[in-house]
C-alpha cells in the first residue's frame, strides 16, 4: 500500500508515516556502514553517509516508489569489501545488516502492538501495522541472492572466490534482471516465502521471550 492513498484522508498521519518509514529505509543503509566501520571499513564514515539525515541517503526514485507503491529505497551506502577485516565473516555481517535492521524496526513495532493503550490508539492501530509490513517487505526483498541486493553477498560470503566473481558480474544487470523478475510475477512467491522465514522467526522470537 502507497501513501499518497492516506495524503488526502489523513495529512498528519501522512507525514508521520512517511517520515517513519523513510527512516526504515535509511536505518537499513546506515547499518551497512556501521558494521562494515566495526569491521574496518570507514568508506561510509569518510563520505558523511553514518547519518540520520535524509538528506545524505534520500534517492529520488525510491522516495517516489516509497510514496506510490509503499515500497522504495534510498541511496547505497558506500562499502569498500577489501578493507573488511576477517573477510568473509565481515561480508556476511555488513551485507546482513540491513535486512536484520529491517527485522528489528518490525518486531520493535510488533512488540509495541502487543499494548492495549498502544493498539487501541486510533493512529497507532494504523501507523504500526504499515511499519511492520514495510519493514518486513524490505527485509524479504534484500535477502533475495540476485546482485545488487544484500542477499547476493551474504551469499557470497560462503561461496568460493571463483564462484563470488560470477555472480559479481551480474550485478550491472541486476536491476533490469530484478524489475524483470517483478513485472512478470516470478519473484512474488520467493518475497512471500522470505516474508514467511521473517514472520518465523520473529515468532519464534516471541515465544522463546513469551
Amino acid at each position: 500500500m502507497g501513501l499518497i492513498s492516506i495524503l488526502f484522508s489523513n495529512p498528519v498521519l501522512f507525514i508521520i508515516l512517511a517520515a517513519v518509514l523513510l527512516y526504515s529505509v535509511i536505518f537499513h543503509e546506515v547499518a551497512h556502514g556501521w558494521v562494515a566501520r566495526l569491521f574496518g571499513d570507514h568508506t561510509a564514515e569518510m563520505q558523511g553517509r553514518l547519518t540520520l539525515n535524509p538528506a545524505s541517503h534520500i534517492d529520488p526514485i525510491g522516495t517516489l516508489m516509497l510514496f506510490l507503491v509503499g515500497f522504495g529505497w534510498a541511496k547505497p551506502v558506500p562499502v569498500n569489501y577489501y578493507n573488511l577485516s576477517r573477510s568473509r565473516l565481515g561480508l556476511f555481517c555488513v551485507s546482513l545488516a540491513g535486512c536484520f535492521t529491517n527485522i528489528l524496526i518490525a518486531t520493535i513495532a510488533l512488540i509495541a502492538f502487543q499494548f492495549d493503550f498502544i493498539n487501541s490508539h486510533p493512529a497507532y492501530s494504523v501507523i504500526l501495522p504499515i511499519i511492520i509490513r514495510i519493514n518486513i517487505i524490505l527485509g524479504a526483498f534484500n535477502l533475495i541472492p540476485i546482485p545488487p541486493l544484500d542477499g547476493s553477498k551474504i551469499l557470497m560470503s560462503f561461496l568460493p572466490y571463483q564462484a563470488q566473481e560470477k555472480l559479481a558480474r551480474i550485478e550491472p544487470y541486476g536491476f533490469f534482471i530484478l524489475i524483470f523478475l517483478l513485472f512478470t510475477g516470478i519473484l512474488t512467491p520467493v518475497i512471500v516465502f522470505m516474508q514467511g522465514l521473517i514472520y518465523g522467526l520473529i515468532s519464534l522470537l516471541f515465544s522463546i521471550f513469551k
